[in-house]
């Protein structure tokens, strides 16, 4: 059995690494992955054999003086209200929600949401959010109004420091809310019946846990990932219900037990999760990050290891799994397995 490692730093925020093996003769335990990790710098998951702390005991100071040469910087966790190509009816108001978290070291003091550019729908120029102390969760609203017109809707947003400077998200500056007037709305796929909204707990895990899980955010980032291989002129990727259990399985876990990597709670690798979901395969990898469909792609774009992944010629099926836990650090966990028979 022969074994080779090989590491690298990614020069995003997120840490990366590759291990790259190969087994002969036998059935695999874990052959490469690639893993864009963001590490939690606070535990704020409680298990369920202990006793709760207050809120008020737990809570963090908000300094109002931002340290020098802080860092700014936004994750957009999830869209609360309004998931992307919502119908909405015509010339009624309606409230959109998006949930971020201060990823960076300067607290928000006096930061606001700004409308950027598109469809405007009635949204102010500016409204404040709340103070959020980095490593904070904070959710942002804006009441708008749906056109009168049938019609696809995009208004762009930025989060705006109190000098008025936008606040990288991820690699991007700008966040949306996407909406549909009129009989064209727009259908969430179903891209592989075997998918379910049952949820997966492992057995070692916070039996307490009950995560959300997010067809419309599976359906998305399947769509983002076979078009950017469709832009690098490569074939499309068929989503196998095997590969959908085992990503879904490990979001799960990785939502209910507050870690971010490729070991399970229960010491899982990749391939062992694989074996368990009847996948058996030399050819296979593994991807994760957090947050929307949108904010994970621009995490591997970001890198050329989690790039090459994504555009990997030698993979023709994938399978995604996405869970919600607003107990844990990062809230939605992505995990995307792609393989080969």
């Amino acid at each position: 059995m022969v074994y080779k490692k090989i590491f690298l730093l990614s020069a995003l925020f997120l840490s990366a690494c590759i291990s790259v093996g190969a087994n002969e003769g036998q059935t695999p335990t874990a052959i490469a992955f690639v893993t864009a990790t963001l590490v939690p710098t606070q535990v704020r998951f409680i298990p369920a054999t202990l006793t709760p702390i207050p809120e008020n005991t737990i809570a963090p100071t908000l300094n109002v003086t931002a340290p020098a040469n802080c860092k700014n910087s936004a994750v957009l966790l999830q869209d609360v209200t309004i998931p992307d190509d919502t119908q909405v009816t015509a010339g009624k108001p309606f409230t959109k929600t998006w949930e971020f978290q201060n990823n960076g070291t300067c607290p928000w003091k006096d930061y606001t949401l700004a409308f950027s550019s598109g469809d405007q729908m009635s949204a102010p120029l500016s409204a404040p959010i709340a103070d959020t102390a980095p490593k904070s969760k904070v959710q942002i609203s804006v009441e708008l109004t749906a056109p009168t017109a049938d019609g696809s809707y995009t208004g762009y947003f930025t989060l705006n420091d109190a000098k008025g400077n936008a606040v990288p998200i991820g690699t991007e500056k700008t966040f949306w809310v996407k909406v549909v007037v009129g009989s064209g709305a727009a259908q969430t796929p179903n891209p592989n019946a075997s998918i379910t909204n049952t949820p997966f707990v492992p057995s070692n895990s916070n039996s307490n846990c009950a995560y959300t899980p997010n067809a419309g955010y599976v359906a998305d980032l399947i769509s983002l990932i076979n078009q950017a291989r469709t832009n690098a002129q490569l074939p499309a990727l068929t989503v196998d219900a095997r590969l959908t259990s085992a990503a879904q399985a490990h979001s799960a876990d990785m939502a209910c037990n507050n870690f971010h990597a490729h070991t399970g709670s229960d010491g899982s690798t990749i391939g062992d999760r694989l074996i368990r979901a009847g996948f058996a395969s030399y050819n296979y990898f593994e991807i994760i990050a957090i947050g929307t469909p949108q904010a994970a792609l621009e995490q591997w774009r970001a890198d050329a290891d989690h790039w090459d992944a994504v555009l990997s010629p030698n993979v023709s099926l994938m399978g995604v799994g996405y869970a919600y836990y607003s107990a844990s650090d990062f809230g939605g966990y992505i995990t995307v397995d792609f393989g080969k028979p």
